[in-house]
């Protein structure tokens, strides 16, 4: 039994959103060993030295060219190359654009089709129409929330039985990570962690930010990912330049200090397919609050605060009473803890894999 699957958004240096995804599921999948079941997994360039190793059981396919893979390349070699796997998995939005085998996608959430007007032009092309179009021949569609779920099934009209939700885990952060000092941040912070871009709300969280009267900073981690120039002009515009941090990117072994030196964490998105660093920021005990929208209640359960994300004095409220109440923050930490518990990649991979077989077994 071969299973194949698209490596590709796994096979990064920076793995956030689908390729942390992509990869945690690789790894997980490589380590059930399974006698009767085969992996191979389809690249364009060669693994990467953090990539399960390859074994017998565990095989990567290089395939060229690398411009139009998912509608050429990866298409023609799994109609051509024997043996065919017996189903295929796209840990994205885009499957292969014919397929031979049955064929899985996940699909993490619809910001594009919400939030059109923040996307650029030519990522929002390709969003609508390959996702449309792998929706409909997928076999199953994947997907990270309940909420993402019911948006799908509404959006492309497919079954119910159609859509799977697999919650997401929590990867596993080194505990050898630098202190705050020598990553320059001093003093007490509010902090966000996400790819700066407009679904993220940062503007509006900066100008929440700007109306408390409080001496704790804020600090935004997170690479530039689009239409990011108007969230790093906003500190200068309302007024609390010098006290705003942009990190960027930051390493996954200095994420842990970050966040346990933090008074409390902020996700004030205006959509979200999941929204992982809400259960990273508990897990290190970091009190939470988010937005009360889409899929973010369902990451936070009770152990968060939620806000309006469209309302800026909300917002702003709902940080001051947290920076303000030890005890709230002790008592959100402490439920942080037991919400944690709720979510692995274990969990997610083995629920996944049940589906993938299942492909198989009904074809």
């Amino acid at each position: 039994m071969i299973i194949g699957i698209d490596g590709n958004e796994a096979n990064v240096e920076k793995k956030v959103g689908i390729g942390e995804y992509a990869f945690e599921l690789l790894k997980q999948f490589e380590k059930f060993r399974i006698q009767s079941l085969e992996f191979r997994v389809y690249l364009k360039n060669k693994p990467r030295e953090e990539m399960p190793k390859k074994r017998d059981g565990w095989n990567y396919r290089i395939i060229g060219p690398k411009r139009f893979w998912t509608q050429f390349a990866l298409p023609l070699d799994l109609f051509f190359h024997k043996p065919k796997p017996d189903a295929f998995f796209t840990p994205s939005h885009y499957a292969p654009r014919f397929s031979p085998v049955p064929t899985a996608v996940s699909v993490m959430d619809l910001s594009y089709i919400h939030f059109p007007h923040l996307f650029k032009t030519s990522d929002l092309y390709q969003l609508r129409n390959w996702t449309a179009y792998s929706v409909k021949k997928a076999t199953i569609i994947f997907t990270i929330s309940q909420a993402s779920k019911d948006d799908i099934i509404k959006t492309y009209n497919v079954a119910e039985n159609k859509v799977i939700v697999t919650y997401p885990g929590i990867k596993k952060l080194s505990n050898m990570s630098q202190p705050t000092s020598k990553l320059n941040i001093e003093g007490d912070y509010i902090l966000f962690v996400g790819t700066l871009q407009p679904r993220k709300n940062i503007v509006r969280l900066i100008e929440a930010y700007s109306k408390l009267d409080s001496t704790t900073k804020l600090v935004i981690v997170g690479k530039k990912g689009w239409l990011y120039e108007e969230i790093l002009q906003a500190p200068k515009k309302f007024g609390v330049g010098k006290k705003v941090k942009f990190l960027d990117f930051v390493a996954d072994e200095d994420l842990p200090s970050i966040y346990k030196r933090a008074l409390c964490f902020i996700l004030p998105s205006l959509y979200e397919g999941f929204g992982l660093p809400v259960l990273e920021a508990m897990k290190y005990g970091c009190p939470v609050i988010t937005s009360n929208i889409s899929s973010l209640p369902e990451a936070g359960g009770d152990a968060a605060l939620y806000v309006d994300p469209l309302n800026v004095e909300d917002i702003a409220e709902k940080i001051d009473e947290l920076i303000k109440d030890k005890a709230l923050r002790e008592k959100l930490i402490k439920k942080g803890y037991e919400q944690v518990k709720k979510f692995s990649w274990e969990k997610t991979a083995k629920e996944t894999l049940k589906e993938l077989e299942g492909l198989i077994i009904k074809d």
